[in-house]
């Protein structure tokens, strides 16, 4: 598997009154920095994952690889070993390259645990430079001690990563817009996420797909004196959500540090460039989401509210930039919040849907004024549109 050294995990601690408030942060894994850090040089081999059977979802967004004996694959191509994959820092590389310029990546027919679910996006993370100081995400309301490990984040339609914060999805009346759901993860932290990989482990026989939007192709698609507008923009991210828990569930602090030293605090808030700079790619992408983004800081409550309704239904409403994934039992998609929101589909009613994800955490997001769009970068390749 994915090269790892013996690491003992930090025995959660409890207040005796408080069964929620800030705990020790299980420690994260320990995977071989030297062996990431040499796959990650500029002399070391280079990987072409593209040689093994896959096809892109979209023009725009997503690649899937072929499972050893896909009859619909006619490319004669070999089929990638996932399995493989894990143990060799080199085609990881590769990975976190292509989820980074593709956004997400899909694989079929292959088991992940939980445990590997995490040192694959924190070596992702690795390979990709992030800081030193970055590990991986505590959500705020996560019970300390849970049995999956405090940065696992349980995904139901049931209930908000733990049982015990059940949502109401039951009838088709209670049911969320589907346009509201639409998030990058945790953008109201300071240091928020860079990969993050999701496996469904109950799968419903239909239903429950999840949904991704690229955040480069968002950017193309606004006219360049819009784009050029944003770029001098700023905005303030909340974890609301998140606060409205506390407060029904009686939680009175939340957990601390959340992956990074700088993700402290009771706020759950922070301020990010509306238009960021990939800084593996260096393509722009529009940073703002409608789960997360309160208001544009340089404008008025009217000019913002105004702006930030324009580019939530953006993203939600043009399918040109989305695809949209069917989980089957082990499936495995990693994505690269920096440059992609995505949405769940509640259409379930009372059939079960949960699964569990890692979760990395990246830089501080910024905006290079040099930096370029997706398409002006592929264009310069020779690539046409």
């Amino acid at each position: 598997m994915i090269p790892v050294m013996s690491a003992q995990r930090a025995t959660p601690t409890t207040s005796p009154t408080n069964t929620m408030a800030p705990a020790a942060i299980n420690e994260t894994p320990r995977v071989d920095i030297t062996a990431l850090k040499a796959a990650a040089a500029s002399d070391a081999p280079v990987v072409d994952l593209r040689k093994y059977a896959h096809f892109d979802n979209t023009p725009g967004i997503g690649t899937e690889f072929r499972a050893p004996g896909d009859y619909r694959d006619k490319s004669g191509k070999p089929a990638v070993s996932f399995r493989d994959m894990l143990d060799d820092p080199a085609s990881l590389r590769a990975l976190g390259k292509l989820v980074s310029e593709r956004g997400v990546v899909f694989f079929r027919n292959t088991e992940i645990s939980t445990e590997e679910q995490l040192k694959l996006v924190h070596a992702l993370g690795v390979l990709g430079g992030k800081p030193d100081t970055s590990g991986l995400h505590v959500n705020p309301c996560t019970p300390p001690g849970q049995k999956e490990g405090d940065e696992v984040a349980r995904i139901s339609n049931s209930y908000v990563f733990g049982p015990q914060f059940k949502r109401d999805q039951s009838s088709i009346l209670l049911r969320r817009v589907g346009k509201m759901g639409w998030h990058s993860d945790v953008t109201y932290e300071p240091v928020p996420a860079d990969y993050a990989c999701l496996t469904i482990r109950t799968v419903p026989e239909t239903g429950g797909d999840t949904l991704w939007a690229s955040a480069y192709e968002a950017y193309d698609r606004l006219s360049p004196p819009m784009r050029k507008f944003l770029e001098g923009l700023t905005a303030l991210h909340k974890g609301l959500g998140f606060i409205q828990i506390a407060q029904k569930f009686g939680i009175p602090e939340f957990r601390e540090n959340r992956g990074s030293p700088e993700n402290v605090g009771q706020a759950l808030e922070a301020v990010h460039p509306v238009i960021r700079t990939h800084p593996l790619t260096g393509w722009k992408g529009l940073f703002v989401n409608r789960e997360f983004t309160q208001r544009i800081v340089e404008l008025t409550p009217h000019e913002s509210d105004e702006l930030l309704q324009f580019l939530f239904d953006h993203v939600a409403d043009n399918q040109d930039i989305q695809v949209r994934f069917k989980w089957e039992p082990n499936s495995v998609a990693i994505w690269d919040n920096r440059c992609t929101f995505h949405t769940a589909t509640f259409d379930l009613d009372n059939v079960v849907r949960e699964g569990t994800r890692g979760l990395s955490l990246g830089e501080k997001p910024f905006l290079d004024p040099n930096s370029v769009s997706r398409r002006e970068a592929l264009e310069k390749q020779g690539v046409k549109f």
